[in-house]
């Protein structure tokens, strides 16, 4: 009968697949999988009880229906925390969570420091419509060849917006010029504090606000 095992090369043969792990809590040790003798034992409460025997550790757990989770392998004994490692990893899982959809929640609108009237008001209505759905925006600006000799005119845009926008949302730090371009972040403010300035025109509904794949979505065309 043929080895169906992998060779003690550690290669794998043809049509052989090694199931990947992906779960991201696996490296942590628990209940029966910590294996040294004694550990630092922490309450549910957060409380030291002191070092004792990982079976009597272990057993004061499952006594109330909890789990025994290495904390700090590394500590000189290492310490572990008695609690619902359940709801831990629903809590810890939670957080990914939302710092993950925040990131992609940040919008972009591009001015120029030679935009028209119209075009920079289109691009006002924009932020406020994503504000007021609770995204961030990003203000950006670029300057074009010599339009760099005169940042002034690309800071007083930028200065103008934010009045435009103040209504909806506040900037997190004061405007930067970096290389080319002036940055700035909003934040939008809490929602029954919004008061927006203008409404969208009918034709400016159709904006994509479901951020694709990307982080930052360019809201507007070059001004």
């Amino acid at each position: 009968m043929a080895n169906s095992f992998p060779s003690a090369g550690g290669g794998n043969r043809s049509g052989y697949y090694q199931r990947r792990n992906n779960d991201p809590f696996a490296h942590i040790k628990r209940n029966q999988r910590i294996k040294v003798p004694e550990i630092r034992v922490i309450s549910p409460e957060g409380k030291q009880l002191g070092i004792m025997q990982t079976e009597k550790a272990l057993a004061l757990a499952l006594q109330f229906n909890l789990d025994l989770v290495e904390m700090a392998a590394t500590a000189n004994p290492p310490v572990c925390r008695i609690m619902d490692f359940g709801k831990y990893v629903y809590e810890e899982s939670k957080k990914h969570s939302h710092v993950k959809s925040t990131a992609s929640r940040i919008k972009e609108i591009e001015f120029t420091a030679r935009i028209a009237p119209n075009d920079f008001l289109t691009k006002i209505r924009h932020a406020e419509e994503f504000l007021d759905h609770g995204n961030k925006v990003k203000l950006r600006l670029k300057f074009r060849g010599r339009e760099l000799a005169h940042t002034e005119l690309g800071f007083d845009i930028i200065t103008k917006a934010l009045a435009e926008l103040d209504g909806m949302g506040h900037a997190d730090s004061s405007p930067k010029l970096m290389g080319k371009q002036i940055n700035v972040m909003l934040t939008p403010h809490p929602i029954n504090k919004r008061k927006r300035k203008y409404t969208m025109a009918a034709d400016e509904q159709a904006i994509d606000d479901t951020g694709s794949d990307h982080d930052e979505d360019a809201a507007s065309a070059q001004g």
